[in-house]
């Protein structure tokens, strides 16, 4: 579904954020990248989805390159970020029918998976408030919610469990093993390694732009944790 070829990104100032990293997720998997701080896991992600644009190398999104096929990768995908900016002037079900009417869900199709998902965030009464109400928790259950009401192809999350409760935090990682399980895949960033090596099929780390590690979870961290290895993969020196 998500096959990164040979990527690189270079900033203006010469530093090159992303070097040369190959990565590919099958229909199914759910794929953990893991590093620093400012190593380019948010400038990856970015490129993904096509915020960004990168010089050297292809990212396709189910056998399409997101370069030459922008529109029609994007179909294919939902991007949770890792900070929910939102229309905060609509009201939660103003805006998760904004985001339907962008993607073309049918009325029933939209009403059937708003509830679904409201109810299981707990936000369903809070639908008609208005956004700048909301806490930042909530912000992110909503801006959840609406990656999920097209029923995407590929999944794209940037530190998703940031400001969820442990309730709606355990909530997600349900529905993302139910939505793999469905054939979805998943490609999420977390600083959370529990929750990573509990999830995920498959894992990266990248390190200075460098992906220092990638493969199955179990051959990657052994008989260890994945904190341990990934400390030790990314100490200094």
């Amino acid at each position: 579904m998500l096959k990164i070829q040979n990527l690189s990104k270079i900033y203006s100032e010469g530093k090159k954020a992303v070097d040369n990293i190959s990565i590919e997720v099958k229909s199914g998997e759910i794929f953990g990248f893991i590093g620093h701080n400012g190593a380019g896991k948010t400038t990856t992600i970015k490129s993904i989805v096509g915020i960004l644009d990168f010089e050297e190398g292809d990212i396709y999104i189910n056998d399409m390159s997101v370069k030459e096929n922008p529109i029609e990768c994007k179909k294919l995908i939902a991007y949770i970020p890792d900070n929910p900016d939102i229309y905060e002037q609509l009201t939660g079900i103003q805006y998760l029918n904004f985001i339907a009417d962008v993607y073309e869900v049918d009325k029933l199709q939209r009403q059937d998976l708003i509830k679904k998902y409201a109810e299981q965030f707990e936000i369903f009464d809070n639908l008609g408030d208005i956004i700048s109400s909301y806490s930042h928790g909530m912000k992110q259950k909503l801006v959840i919610i609406s990656a999920l009401i097209h029923k995407p192809k590929l999944l794209i999350l940037d530190e998703p469990f940031v400001g969820l409760d442990p309730k709606a935090a355990f909530t997600l990682k349900q529905i993302m093993e139910e939505l793999c399980s469905e054939g979805m895949s998943i490609f999420f960033s977390s600083h959370v390694l529990e929750v990573v090596e509990k999830l995920c099929h498959k894992i990266g780390i990248i390190k200075q732009g460098k992906l220092i590690a990638y493969g199955n979870t179990d051959d990657i961290k052994g008989d260890k944790s994945l904190e341990n290895v990934f400390l030790e993969m990314t100490k200094n020196g």
